[in-house]
């Protein structure tokens, strides 16, 4: 791994070669910390669509930002590969969503219609393929001793890792950005449902003891019902309290740190780029008013990483180009506008960066004016 400028004979000063990897770096999976793995898929998508378009657009956007970071000391010196899109699971995404959006479509009618239940097991077998490919893909990353990122696709697609991080750690919890609680059971009858990603993880995989969701401003009664029946399991800042107390002259950075205090030793953390004001993903699936301020965010992964905890992994998902409503809606036209995967490859790599530091792999740029 190189841990010098001169060695890897790359210029964090100069433009960034497009026919490189992520971020504009020279480096393979042998020699990076970070591996993120990029996961296509939507089948389930229940509005707007796009997001299996998400990986592509963020590392296609990534070669326009520079590498130098305030708080964390050349983070990239660690060495970040992006793995390829697998064509595999793009087509299988292709093939379950037009086979789900049948099922959509027809909700209500399903149980007298043979056909759409034979549609509904096909998309929900499709689901546990995928599953089964994030979780060997990201147990090879754990095993290699290096920090897995997946990148997103619909917020269905970490249940895999979730469960290759429960094979590396008996105890871990999981902080959760989003505007929706997604804790909805096998919403519209689809097992792993974007809106249904926070109910597996608590029913399903024992080692997540801890679920700190925070901006969830979008909810149903049932769920509302459910993480307040399990507050052993969950913690939730809804948007309207987090809003609540900035009114009331609280400041942030002790906000923060509140939620900080409520996570375990590890943590994975699950960024739904729809957690963040629509502002800076006016192109998500399903964007709603309110959520978090994009350095409120930053704040709070930035105490997590100071805390002493160990960030073991996490994601970015629901991120999504400009739907071209002239076209066939499962397509999407990814020349018009590349905000969304400009603001999604960004955090994309401050979490690296954060990451990085909370396992002390590199260290925290004293040099500068880091908060």
């Amino acid at each position: 791994m190189a841990t010098d400028q001169q060695n890897l004979n790359y210029n964090p000063n100069a433009a960034a070669d497009p026919q490189a990897g992520i971020f504009g770096l020279p480096y393979s999976f042998d020699d990076a910390k970070v591996i993120y793995l990029p996961v296509p898929w939507e089948a389930t998508t229940s509005y707007g669509g796009g997001t299996s378009h998400g990986p592509e657009a963020i590392l296609n956007a990534s070669s326009q930002m520079d590498v130098f970071d305030l708080d964390v000391k050349n983070p990239y010196l660690a060495g970040l590969h992006a793995h390829a899109i697998s064509p595999e699971m793009f087509e299988l995404n292709r093939r379950s969503k037009i086979l789900a959006q049948t099922i959509i479509e027809a909700y209500g009618e399903i149980d007298h219609l043979p056909a759409l239940q034979k549609n509904l097991d096909l998309v929900n077998a499709a689901s546990a393929t995928l599953n089964h490919f994030v979780r060997q893909e990201v147990s090879t990353i754990f095993q290699a001793k290096k920090i897995p990122g997946l990148i997103g696709g619909d917020h269905s697609t970490p249940f895999g890792a979730f469960q290759a991080a429960a094979e590396n750690y008996p105890e871990y919890g999981i902080l959760h950005f989003d505007a929706h609680s997604d804790t909805r059971k096998a919403y519209l009858g689809f097992e792993h449902s974007h809106a249904s990603i926070m109910y597996n993880a608590a029913t399903k995989i024992p080692q997540i003891k801890k679920i700190v969701q925070v901006g969830i401003r979008d909810f149903c009664e049932e769920e509302y019902q459910f993480t307040s029946s399990q507050k052993d399991k969950f913690q939730v800042y809804y948007d309207q309290q987090l809003s609540a107390k900035k009114m009331d002259g609280k400041s942030f950075a002790s906000i923060a740190e509140e939620i900080v205090s409520k996570l375990p030793d590890h943590v994975w953390v699950s960024f739904d780029i729809d957690g963040l004001d629509p502002r800076y993903c006016p192109h998500t699936g399903t964007p709603v008013p309110g959520g978090l301020d994009y350095h409120e965010a930053i704040q709070i992964v930035r105490s997590l990483a100071k805390s002493g905890k160990k960030i073991i992994g996490f994601d970015v998902v629901e991120v999504a180009p400009t739907l071209d409503s002239q076209s066939n809606p499962i397509e999407v036209n990814q020349a018009n506008d590349e905000w969304d995967a400009n603001v999604g490859m960004r955090l994309l790599y401050k979490l690296s960066a954060f990451a990085l530091a909370s396992q002390k792999i590199c260290a925290w740029n004293s040099d500068h004016n880091s908060i």
